[in-house]
């Protein structure tokens, strides 16, 4: 499994807020923001912050998804 951050940039669409206002808000790099969205492994401190920022829970900006392979592999099974 993997997480998703798809829920965060609907977030910021629905809210008309940039990536950049984000940052500054929840007070994360620019660089942290490029991570999740790739989908690449954050700090959970991260995901708090930017959660506190929004005012929201964890679920509002993530989930957890099937890897691809994994779920190949285990269709052969």
């Amino acid at each position: 499994m993997r997480a998703s951050y798809k829920k965060l940039w609907k977030l910021l669409i629905d809210r008309d807020m940039k990536k950049t206002d984000l940052a500054e808000l929840a007070n994360v790099s620019v660089a942290t923001l490029t991570k999740l969205s790739k989908c690449e492994n954050v700090n959970v401190d991260i995901l708090v912050r930017i959660c506190s920022a929004l005012e929201c829970e964890m679920g509002d900006i993530m989930e957890l998804v099937g890897n691809d392979i994994e779920e190949q592999a285990g269709k052969g099974r």
